[in-house]
């Protein structure tokens, strides 16, 4: 297990989700690990604090007094009021909650870039753990192409590169950089190689972006007004053959 792994299932784990073998997997690494043993405690720490009684909001006496006047008052007038009252502490209590997420989410400093970086190896990662490589499982181009119609709002190409090395796995869809795409799968000897597609608007190719990211090697390229971001384990070399193969 690397960092990469091993932080996609701190929160589960800080929930008391994980399975046993995952949970032995992640200690393993956490021993090992200063970095992410103090991402967990840190973790932890959150989820203590945000359990504090000081966090919650008990609405005062004479509040609760005038809802309860107000609630038994017949009057059309004292509904109203009520209705609004409790309307306004919702869209409070509502606005709280939603500024303590972002607070949670953002990360100052992260570019765009960078967040889609994160989140094509994330997905990437997510694939190989949770055993969903595909979600149709074919070599044959012909079969994985058409299975994307009426599933996305473009087709990508698709194309087997088993003479060079790179067989067609399948492909399946995906959630990337803000919208719905196509996720192809290919493999070259025991390593497997995602591949998001994507539509662009200026449609030129360019050369190819290559990124050390977490431990996997990234490499982004625009081609034929389609962009690809191919995540593997592989190294730089061989899965730049595969980005050429694809840019052809």
């Amino acid at each position: 297990m690397n960092c990469a792994e091993s932080r996609l299932l701190l929160h589960a784990d800080a929930d008391g989700e994980l399975d046993v073998a995952n949970s032995l997997e992640l200690d393993r690494h956490l021993k090992g690990c200063s970095t992410c043993a103090a991402e967990k405690k840190s973790l932890h720490s959150l989820k203590a604090a945000l359990r504090q009684p000081s966090l919650r909001y008990s609405a005062p006496g004479s509040l609760q007094t005038e809802v309860r006047r107000m609630a038994s008052a017949p009057k059309m007038e004292n509904r109203l009021r009520l209705f609004q009252s409790l309307l306004l502490w919702k869209c409070l209590t509502f606005g709280a909650a939603a500024f303590a997420l972002l607070a949670l989410l953002w990360q100052p400093g992260i570019s765009r870039y960078d967040q889609l970086l994160n989140e094509a190896v994330a997905s990437h990662v997510r694939s190989l753990m949770v055993e969903h490589l595909t979600d149709v499982a074919s070599s044959d181009q012909h079969t994985v192409k058409p299975w994307f119609n009426g599933r996305l709002d473009f087709a990508p190409d698709v194309k087997d590169f088993a003479a060079q090395g790179f067989p067609l796995v399948g492909g399946r869809l995906d959630y990337l950089n803000g919208r719905a795409l196509a996720a192809l799968v290919y493999q070259h000897n025991n390593h497997f190689i995602n591949v998001f597609v994507w539509p662009v608007a200026t449609g030129a190719g360019g050369k190819a972006n290559v990124e050390k990211h977490r431990g996997y090697c990234v490499i982004m390229r625009e081609t034929n007004g389609f962009q690809h971001c191919l995540v593997s384990d592989l190294n730089e070399k061989e899965l730049a053959e595969l980005a050429d193969l694809l840019g052809r």
